[in-house]
């Protein structure tokens, strides 16, 4: 089976590397910039690549996301400069890549509202893997973990209507 990406695009996101029930998780990379003083984080577009160059990726399946009440310009602008980053890279590195609605995942896999939700359904889903979304810092491999098995799901679906269409 081929191994499914699944990617939360915020700074403190994540990127899963799901294949046959195992799941590897990685933050997010990022690098610190100075800009006007201060320093922010970006996301780092060739430790990106190199994540994604180590594994044999057949597919990648994006948070899509939108802006948040309340998001002041500067941060929008900065979630969508990594968002874009992303997106690029995969299409640089020529990995196929969809989008899915936060809704769509979290609804197909039942995952609760609550705050630590995700890693809670994460680790009932993917329990070999829970101890990489132990910490609450960590919803976004948690994310990132239930995106690639509902990618998964998705994959192995779609596999099964090509096969039964020949």
């Amino acid at each position: 089976m081929d191994i499914v990406v699944g990617i939360d695009p915020g700074l403190s996101g994540a990127l899963a590397f799901y294949c046959d029930g195992q799941c590897r998780t990685e933050d997010m990379p990022v690098l610190l910039v100075t800009r006007g003083g201060k320093s922010k984080r970006d996301v780092d577009p060739h430790t990106l690549v190199s994540l994604l160059r180590l594994n044999p990726v057949a597919h990648a399946f994006i948070e899509q996301v939108g802006a948040m009440p309340g998001q002041g310009s500067s941060s929008l602008f900065a979630f969508g400069k990594g968002y874009g980053i992303v997106i690029g890279v995969l299409a640089a590195v020529g990995i196929p890549y969809s989008f899915v609605s936060p809704r769509t995942w979290k609804s197909a896999l039942s995952v609760p509202a609550a705050k630590d939700g995700a890693r809670a359904r994460a680790s009932q889903l993917i329990p070999s893997a829970s101890g990489q979304w132990k910490l609450v810092k960590n919803d976004g491999r948690a994310e990132a973990a239930l995106i690639a098995l509902w990618g998964s799901r998705q994959v192995v679906a779609s596999s099964r209507m090509k096969r039964g269409a020949n």
